[in-house]
Parts: C-alpha cells; structure tokens; sequence
C-alpha cells in the first residue's frame, strides 16, 4: 500500500481503527526512540576524536555524568536535521544519498587495510557460547526498524510500489554486508583478547592497524551512519504521525503540513523537541531507549504479521504490487506463520524474570509511553472492520493537498 504511513494503513484495512492505533503507537515509540538515541551518541562519537567536549559538568544521571558542551551538540544538530526535513524530502534525500556513498568509501577502506595489515588467526576462536546471541538479540529488534522507514514515504517518492518492496530486500542484504564487513575487520585486526579494554571497537582496531587515519575514517563513517540513521527517521516518525493524526488517532495539529514546502511541519518539530532534549540526559540514555523501544517493536511486528495472514484469507484478489512467497498459494501462509511465530517469540525475551529481563527504567519508560496511548486509544471508536477501500478516506486527503506531505521527488 503505497501510502504515507506503511503498517499503519496497512493494519486499518485488516483490523480497524483500534488494533491500527496499537500498532502505529508502538513503530511510532520505536522510530522517536532510534532519533533520540542518535542525539546523544552522535556527541558520544565525536568525543571519541575530541575529548574536550567533555566539558563543563551540568549533573548526574543514573551515574552517568551530563556535560554542557556534549550536549549541545546534540542539540544543534537536532535543530539543523529537523529544518532541514522541514524544506522537504528532496533535500534530505540529497543528504542521504552523500552520505551513503561515504559510508561505502569507507567500508572498502576498511577491507584494503585488513587485507593489507589484519591476520584472520586473530578471528579464532569463531564462537565461544551463546550468551553473546541472547543479547545481541535483544536489541535485533532497535536495528530492523531502520529498514520500516522505507515504506513510510512510499507517497512522495516516484518509484514503483513493486520496486519499493524490493528496495527493502536490497536495503537489508546491504546492511548485512555492511556489518560482516565490521566484524569481519575488526575481529581480524588484534586478537579478542587485546580488545576487551576497547572503548569503540572497530575504530581501535583501526588505529592499531592504520593509526589515527585509520581510527578517524571509522568515527568519520559511525558519524555518517547516524546522521543518515536519525535523517531517515524524521522522515519515517513524521510521515506516520501526520497518518495517524488524518484518521484522527492523534491530535489535528500534528497532520497540519507546512504551507510551502508541504511536509509535516509539525510532527518534525515534535519529535526534534524530544531529540535535542535527550542528550541532556547522558549517555545511559541509549541503553534506556533501546531497551525501552525493542519490545513496542515488537508489538507492532506480531500485528503486522498477523494481519498479513487475515487479509491473505480475506482478500485473496487484493491488489498486491510485491508477491510474498511466489505464486504458489502455500508460500505466503507459510512465511506469515514462520513471521507470527518468530516475533511472538522475541517478544517473550522481554517478559521479566527472563534471561534478558530488562532494567527498571526501560520498563518505566514503556510502560509511561503506552498509558500515553492509552490516553488516545480511549477515543478512538471501535467501527466497523474496514473492507478494500478503507484508505480512501485518506487518499482524498492527500488529494486536497497535492500528493501526500512534502514535494515528490
């Protein structure tokens, strides 16, 4: 469904209004979480080459202490992303797509110089125990949502709504290859053992390879990549308010759109308010807002899981732009279940008294943001279940005003 705001309109033809609020309040919670976590790692990484921002102290949180100069860098570079989303997607695109080719610059780099100077015997051994998988797998879910942005400007970008499907595939098998790339050069550059001390990994692995240069151009690329991670997600937060704000689940103002350049306005400053706040709360506030954020996540994937069955059994002749499991009748039911059960099962890691139980103040930060949508859910009228043409409502609307927020590009 190529319409600005992916699993939301997606969830409304399925399940109604209700359910689609569930479902869009916790993607919503995960992509302002991913864009605040960037506000405060981004000055964490450019302490890394310049550790004179850790300067005047303002206060503690949970043990971690605040610094006026870090940030603020935070801060202004909340302000400057969110002005320039305002302009509109063409130029954060045009931002996007420079860095992007950076990153790839410095990931070939980075395989010459482990070529030229790493040793895979540094690699052995390949595992040791899993306790390293359960918890990297708790957080699997912080990382997928990255790729959820994709649909959420299907409106406003002049691709083929078949080619968006497939970009989604590409763009996974790229950040795949991205990250073994990562662990495949930093596990080869020093043994294991001389990098347990390591503040940032990759780029002291680097440094040990290639000095400063080499521990430079990886901070460089970290600081590309969240750039590119936290522009990508002001594009997908905003776009998804603004749908769930036209169908009434949010307040009228976040779906007013800027009078030139016709991009939610409001919802950007929404959430660049949240960002540029966040950093003054220290750097424990990542692990908080990756914990936090992961299991709403994952409410949202059992719902779109669920509901890609019920439509496939509903409305067998649905217009379909991307075939899930070919052409043969089998294939779709098969990877809906295998999807139902495999987020299902994510979803118990967070249950507490689990192994990977989170602390107590994710939980806090969970359980607040959703009695804040509680608060919502409550005025939202059960209806009818919705049949093909429940986003026609919103279709019209984004005929009035052009072709969906912000300029087509």
């Amino acid at each position: 469904m190529p319409l600005a705001g992916g699993e939301h309109n997606y969830l409304m033809r399925g399940f109604g209004p209700r359910l689609a609020f569930i479902g869009s309040w916790g993607i919503v919670g995960g992509y302002i979480s991913v864009a605040a976590f960037e506000a405060v790692a981004i000055p964490r990484t450019v302490a890394y080459i310049v550790p004179d921002v850790y300067s005047i102290p303002l206060w503690t949180v949970a043990d971690s202490d605040v610094y006026l100069v870090c940030a603020l860098i935070g801060t202004v570079t909340a302000v400057l992303l969110t002005v320039l989303n305002i302009r509109g997607i063409k130029a954060a695109s045009v931002l996007q797509t420079s860095v992007i080719l950076f990153l790839v610059v410095m990931a070939l780099a980075m395989i010459g110089l482990t070529y030229l100077e790493g040793d895979v015997s540094n690699a052995q051994p390949l595992f040791t125990d899993n306790a390293g998988l359960l918890a990297v797998l708790v957080v699997v879910p912080f990382f997928f949502v990255g790729f959820d942005v994709i649909p959420q400007s299907a409106e406003e970008v002049n691709v083929p709504p078949r080619k968006i499907g497939r970009l989604v595939l590409v763009s996974v098998a790229m950040a795949t290859a991205f990250y073994v790339t990562i662990i495949l050069t930093t596990s080869t550059a020093l043994p294991a053992s001389d990098m347990q001390d390591f503040d940032l990994a990759t780029a002291d692995a680097m440094d040990a390879l290639a000095g400063e240069f080499g521990s430079n151009l990886v901070i460089a690329g970290g600081l590309a990549g969240l750039t590119t991670s936290w522009n990508a997600f002001l594009i997908g937060a905003s776009r998804l308010m603004w749908a769930m704000a036209k169908s009434g689940m949010l307040p009228g103002w976040f779906a007013k759109l800027h009078p030139t350049y016709r991009t939610p306005a409001n919802a950007l400053i929404f959430i660049g308010i949240i960002c540029a706040i966040a950093p003054f709360f220290g750097e424990v506030m990542m692990g908080w807002l990756v914990d936090s954020s992961s299991p709403s996540i994952v409410i949202t994937y059992v719902l779109v899981s669920v509901v890609f069955l019920v439509l496939r059994r509903r409305e067998p002749g649905m217009d379909r732009p991307l075939r899930i499991g070919g052409r043969a009748p089998s294939g779709g039911p098969i990877i809906g279940v295998a999807a139902v059960i495999t987020t299902a099962a994510l979803l118990l890691l967070y249950i507490p008294g689990m192994p990977a139980a989170l602390d107590i103040q994710p939980y806090v930060i969970f359980v607040v943001w959703w009695l804040l949508g509680l608060a919502f859910l409550t005025r939202i009228p059960g209806g009818v279940q919705p049949g093909p043409d429940a986003e026609e409502g919103l279709v019209s609307a984004l005929a009035e005003r052009g072709r969906g927020p912000g300029a087509r590009t």
